[in-house]
């Protein structure tokens, strides 16, 4: 059971978790989307990229769900997030000293393990904090502090590589693990109720079902993790390539990287401060439908022209649609999982899911490439997500259920507390 705290000491842990959020953004993915720009200056194929990212996301597919399960289980959740922060950082800093055949595969390998970890994590932490009733709400301000620090990252690499070079980024990734670091250790573990956690709104004394028996006998879990799957086939590829062609463009692949993923992140802020009116006024699939509607005109765009100025809406367009997804998901998973306490694995099982489209896109991303040029690959891609949006719509009232008091969530603040 939670043990009762002052207000003070719950939002002290709220507002240390607005402060993970906003370190996560830079220290959980490594390198993240500089990676492709960075390699492709030193001479990488897209291919060979392409293949890399396959290789990660194979290896992050095969341990999302048994992490998931893990974090079910475990009362250990801050633990969950500090380690993979910390083999994280150092597989990048591995890649930037020494950006070989070794530390590449080996490091990005060990970062898609590893890394897989901390999206269950900090899902289950944050329901463990607020509780089924807001966890809505909280998913939409924990996307607004993470993008919002994605800009703040995103700049100081522009700022740090102008100024410093390689050794202004890499002081940057440590800066940042550092933080995120502190603020795990500020969140109170008291305050984590971890039946809650877990999707149990309540201690009944029984125990819960089976993971299996809920991922086998769950329909809209199934058809959301298919729409996932689908979406990201077609999403994942399109900012690695566009990354990849405009650092080989101009050059200068940290800047570059910087100016094309930040135009993206200032437009998943908009979205994670306009989540919650659009979820309480229109309900959670008319999200989910704005967001797969996205995708085909930003493919239509990045295919139809080739000058930089291009990218400001279709990297807008990749805010609204990956960025709506990504607090639509874990909303929807919770909804169709409540009461099984078997959240966290069964989110586990949807990233996974959704990681094998995202996985195969890469190599078929790279193939386009070399036959048709970036061109071809945009527009591919972004017509997959057509099917998405007609999986969506078959299954919608299954994928994105409503319920009693669910779709009535507040608007975010930018403040942490609740």
């Amino acid at each position: 059971m939670r043990r009762s705290h002052s207000p003070h000491i719950a939002g002290r842990s709220l507002a240390a978790l607005a402060v993970l959020n906003f370190f996560l953004a830079d220290a959980r993915d490594g390198l993240g989307p500089f990676l492709d720009g960075f390699l492709a200056t030193h001479g990488w194929q897209p291919m060979t990229l392409g293949m890399l990212a396959t290789i990660g996301g194979v290896l992050g597919m095969v341990a999302t769900p048994l992490f998931g399960a893990w974090v079910d289980a475990s009362r250990y959740k801050r633990a969950l997030i500090v380690v993979p922060v910390v083999l994280v950082t150092a597989a990048a800093l591995w890649t930037l000293f020494t950006p070989n055949n070794w530390s590449v595969f080996g490091g990005q390998s060990a970062t898609a393990v590893v890394g897989a970890i901390i999206g269950p994590a900090l899902m289950g932490l944050t329901l463990g904090l607020v509780g089924e009733k807001a966890f809505s709400r909280q998913v939409s301000r924990n996307e607004f502090w993470n993008h919002v620090g994605n800009v703040f990252s995103l700049a100081g690499i522009y700022l740090v590589t102008t100024m410093l070079g390689i050794n202004g980024v890499i002081g940057l990734m440590i800066v940042t693990a550092v933080a995120a670091i502190a603020a795990v250790a500020a969140i109170d573990p008291d305050q984590i109720d971890h039946r809650v956690a877990r999707g149990l709104g309540h201690d009944d004394g029984a125990p819960g079902p089976s993971g299996f028996s809920v991922l086998s006998g769950s329909k809209g879990l199934i058809l959301l993790a298919v729409t996932l799957m689908i979406f990201h086939f077609g999403n994942a590829p399109m900012s690695r390539l566009i990354a990849q062609d405009f650092s080989i463009q101009l050059g200068t692949p940290f800047r570059t990287t910087a100016i094309i993923t930040g135009i993206s992140q200032v437009s998943m802020i908009a979205m994670a401060l306009a989540a919650p009116f659009l979820i309480r006024r229109f309900g959670l699939a008319a999200v989910f439908v704005i967001a797969l509607v996205a995708l085909p005109i930003r493919g239509a765009i990045a295919g139809s022209f080739s000058s930089f100025a291009a990218i400001y809406p279709v990297q807008i367009l990749d805010g609204v649609g990956a960025g709506l997804i990504g607090i639509a998901t874990p909303i929807a998973a919770e909804r169709i999982l409540s009461g099984t306490g078997r959240f966290n694995v069964g989110l586990a099982a949807v990233m996974t899911v959704q990681g094998v489209g995202a996985s195969l896109s890469n190599v078929v991303a790279g193939w386009l490439t070399n036959i048709g040029g970036y061109g071809l690959a945009y527009w591919v891609h972004g017509g997959v997500a057509i099917l998405a949006l007609a999986a969506f719509v078959v299954g919608r009232k299954s994928i994105a259920p409503q319920s009693a008091g669910r779709d009535d969530v507040s608007t975010p603040s930018v403040s942490p507390a609740v």
